[in-house]
């Protein structure tokens, strides 16, 4: 985590690499991909407003481009030199 988000909070990053070691989907990946999907992931379920686009009938697609630009923020201020970018 200290290289995908180096100022990421410690109670964030726990809760982001519990996530990465637990999920039956992470799994097979390999550690920094999991970490990575994870560190997204997080992001966008606690940080942004996805799941109530979700729920209020946006499709996964949609509901991820909306929220981009909000994740790469985040990503930003964390200090990651990664972004998330359109697909």
């Amino acid at each position: 985590m200290q290289r995908l988000a180096p100022r990421m909070p410690r109670h964030e990053a726990g809760a982001v690499l519990d996530h990465a070691r637990l999920s039956e989907g992470l799994r097979r990946a390999a550690p920094e991909t999991a970490a990575w999907l994870s560190l997204v992931a997080y992001i966008r379920h606690r940080l942004t407003d996805y799941d109530e686009l979700l729920a209020e009938g946006y499709d996964a697609d949609s509901a991820r481009f909306f929220v981009r630009e909000a994740i790469n923020e985040v990503l930003n201020k964390w200090g990651s030199p990664r972004r998330v970018e359109e697909e």
